[in-house]
């Protein structure tokens, strides 16, 4: 089902980061009526139903227009550099149902094919909350991240087991929070190293969260999303980009 929303890729890019969203509207059709009318000036490389039945919108080799206003790992055109996956689940403003089974089984199985044929490493593959964090919270904290790694798509450590103790919070500020917030940059996400947990550093805490912690996500660094980013960190310098 054809979308008249792309353009062409710059050609100093290369598809290096696999997106995930989800729809957050009532069906999948309405969805992807949505993404293939001019007006929208939104679209995606593909939508998977609740069924699992997939759908291709915008072909490859083209830019679609998913990510908006993004940054990851010290680049900001997302779009150039990426493919967008819709999964269709009406969202947190709709009761956030679980994802199911066959719908999963088909993400895993597209997601597989796109990463064979793209040079995507297993820290590309993003939720849309981690490029957009002050705009986006999808696909969301029930989003199962760790059953995609088991898969071999993504990048995934068990999350520090959490426990009672000191947090980071908003208004805190010293050498703690520019340590974490290092960690975080260093991983990818567009945080600037001041030494202050603002607004945007508990919104960058909260996306991570809801990728690699997602048993709580409230935006207080504790020890447990501290030592997750660490985890993270260290098994990617193990292993390589």
């Amino acid at each position: 089902m054809p979308s008249p929303n792309f353009g062409e890729r710059k050609a100093d890019t290369r598809v290096e980061i696999l997106l995930l969203h989800y729809t957050g509207m009532k069906d999948a059709l309405t969805a992807c009526r949505w993404m293939c009318d001019e007006r929208s000036e939104v679209s995606s490389h593909y939508l998977v139903d609740e069924h699992g039945v997939v759908t291709r919108l915008v072909p490859e080799e083209k830019r679609a227009w998913h990510a908006g206003v993004s940054y990851w790992a010290g680049a900001s055109d997302i779009n150039s550099r990426s493919i967008g996956i819709e999964i269709h689940n009406p969202g947190h403003e709709r009761g956030y149902p679980d994802f199911p089974d066959i719908q999963m089984r088909a993400v895993i199985d597209l997601c597989s094919a796109i990463v064979a044929r793209h040079p995507i490493p297993p820290e590309g593959v993003l939720a849309h909350s981690d490029v957009a964090p002050e705009r986006k919270i999808d696909p969301g904290e029930k989003f199962p991240w760790e059953r995609l790694h088991r898969a071999g798509i993504g990048h995934w450590v068990p999350p520090a087991p959490i426990t009672e103790g000191a947090i980071l919070q908003a208004d805190d500020a010293g050498e703690e929070v520019a340590d974490l917030q290092q960690a975080l940059s260093e991983y990818g996400y567009g945080i600037e190293v001041t030494g202050q947990y603002d607004l945007r550093t508990t919104l960058i805490v909260t996306a991570f969260q809801r990728h690699f912690r997602p048993e709580r996500v409230d935006g207080l660094a504790d020890a447990s999303t501290i030592d997750t980013v660490h985890r993270l960190l260290a098994a990617r310098r193990t292993h390589g980009p």
